[in-house]
């Protein structure tokens, strides 16, 4: 009789451990996988005792999978154009030592997160699958120019690595949005020698400007000289004699007519018309 319940307590017992095992289990076996805007989700199970887990779905954000008794997560893949920086510090054709950065914009097409995870490395894609390419592009398109003619020349390369980088990607989920030439930074030595270039040649601007202007001085100077002589031979080629005392004449006129009386003697000629000396 003892046995009897001892046993029936024990199966009690052994009953109530298992539903509260598979209680546990069930709860924390529940998940609701989620994908924010702008992302795509790739929804997998996680492998179990038994069975072999794997892709379940995709999430396009904003958006949920549902609550599961399944063992499913979810891996996140932004499709936003994004920014990727890349810095460098590379030797020119001239042997100098460049450094710059290039901006490469890329976005993931839409649809195609599965073939991101499972081909391309997730969330890693960039660092596993473009990176290293798109680096030795650059390198290859600014080892052909001198140091001097880097930053004239910044669009043509921008444009041979975008080229070269879209024909990379063109059989992949990645498209090329923009590449871009950041800034480019020479050593100091060769940033001190261009500063004292323009600041020659701006001096040098400046005395040309100045020596034009000292012609231009002249110039003037010379035709005021030119316009005093001429007009000097107009005005002794009309001062003649008979000018000159019909002149002095009418000053005298002017004189008499003065109400102070003042008596001047002039030396006059045979006619009576006071005389002027010095009339050639």
């Amino acid at each position: 009789m003892m046995l009897q319940k001892k046993s029936s307590l024990l199966g009690s017992v052994t009953g109530l451990l298992v539903v509260g095992i598979l209680s546990v289990l069930s709860l924390t076996a529940c998940t609701n996988p989620n994908t924010p805007a702008g992302h795509e989700g790739y929804v997998y199970e996680k492998p179990r005792v038994f069975g072999a887990g794997g892709y379940r779905a995709t999430l396009t954000g904003p958006g949920n999978y549902g609550v599961s008794l399944w063992r499913n997560q979810v891996i996140n893949i932004d499709m936003r154009p994004n920014t990727y920086t890349e810095h460098f510090k590379i030797l020119a054709n001239d042997d100098l030592n460049i450094t710059f950065d290039f901006h490469a914009v890329i976005a993931i097409k839409p649809g195609t997160v599965r073939d991101v995870v499972e081909n391309y490395g997730g969330e890693k894609w960039y660092a596993r699958y473009v990176r290293e390419t798109f680096r030795t592009f650059v390198r290859d398109a600014v080892q052909k120019y001198d140091s001097g003619d880097l930053k004239t020349n910044r669009e043509n390369i921008a444009l041979e690595v975008t080229e070269k980088l879209r024909g990379y990607l063109s059989v992949t989920p990645f498209n090329i949005a923009n590449i871009v030439v950041g800034n480019i930074n020479y050593p100091e030595i060769v940033a001190n020698a261009v500063e004292k270039k323009l600041a020659a040649q701006q001096l040098l601007s400046e005395k040309e400007t100045q020596k034009d202007i000292a012609r231009k001085d002249a110039e003037i100077r010379v035709e005021e000289a030119k316009g005093i002589a001429e007009a000097q031979r107009i005005i002794n080629a009309t001062l003649t004699s008979n000018y000159l005392q019909h002149e002095a004449i009418n000053a005298q006129l002017k004189m008499a007519e003065s109400p102070n009386h003042t008596t001047v003697y002039i030396p006059v000629g045979t006619n009576g018309i006071p005389l002027v000396k010095g009339t050639q």
